[in-house]
């Protein structure tokens, strides 16, 4: 067997080549291949690479034709920064760059590291996700950015680059479920909204807290009533729990949602 190649067996007794290599006392895997002679070729274009001054920037010059793209990030990280990755990290200073593909990269902070090395981000529908638990996480909610958010509307990327995901680039404008705000002519107004087989006003209100506070009502009663099978309730911060119970108590609702709740009682 060729170095860094060892054969092993698929359960209905297919043979296949598997390829690794050590570098700095640690085994590392390369991949697996049909042939030995693929699975070689992988574990010296590894080698080759772990003893050059390539750079990540230069796989596109690259001619190999076995190591992938992700695992050249991976040796790329480990032999410039000293430490591993599974998932194609570049370490810089104060932050890290992630490498969905070759044309396609995501920072983030530092702080991020752990939970990235340990989770493989998808791409679905132009949304990115992990798998955490059994789940397809949405990465947005790591961030504050529900679901449902609107670029613009609900947050914004400070530099304008949609793919720096570092915590001082990302602006939340509207936090809570239904709640937008509203500028006109030099005044801030929040506004919540409900949908019912389409948006209905609740109310537009002077705090964030308030308009919150205000869908929540709103959609307590639609339930309760039997109009919404289900809301998502907002969690309001910052308040103690007789302050939000002052707020639900006197915030007020549009008496269209009201004649909607008194109909089905």
């Amino acid at each position: 067997m060729q170095k860094g190649v060892y054969s092993a067996t698929k359960k209905d007794g297919t043979v296949y080549f598997r390829s690794s290599l050590t570098y700095r006392q640690k085994h590392i895997s390369l991949g697996s291949f049909d042939t030995e002679t693929e699975a070689h070729g992988c574990y010296k274009e590894a080698d080759e690479l772990l003893h050059s001054t390539l750079s990540v920037e230069e796989y596109e010059h690259y001619h190999g034709k076995h190591l992938s793209f992700e695992k050249w990030v991976c040796l790329v990280n480990f032999r410039d920064n000293g430490i591993y990755f599974k998932t194609p990290i570049y370490l810089k200073p104060k932050y890290f760059i992630y490498y969905y593909d070759a044309d396609t990269i995501y920072k983030f902070d530092v702080d991020d590291l752990f939970f990235y090395s340990t989770h493989k981000i998808t791409k679905r529908g132009g949304h990115l996700f992990v798998a955490d638990y059994g789940m397809q996480l949405n990465i947005m909610t790591r961030y504050g950015i529900k679901n449902y958010a609107v670029e613009g509307r609900d947050y914004l990327f400070v530099n304008g680059d949609c793919t720096d995901f570092r915590y001082k680039n990302i602006k939340i404008i509207n936090r809570y479920n239904g709640v937008s705000l509203e500028k006109k002519a030099g005044w801030e107004l929040y506004i919540a909204k409900i949908h019912i087989n389409g948006d209905y006003l609740i109310g537009r209100y002077s705090s964030e807290q308030e308009a919150a506070i205000a869908y929540n009502k709103a959609g307590f009663l639609l339930k309760e009533a039997g109009i919404l099978k289900s809301y998502q309730h907002n969690y309001i911060d910052g308040i103690s729990p007789s302050e939000y119970t002052s707020l639900y108590t006197s915030v007020k609702i549009s008496k269209k949602i009201l004649e909607l709740v008194k109909q089905k009682q």
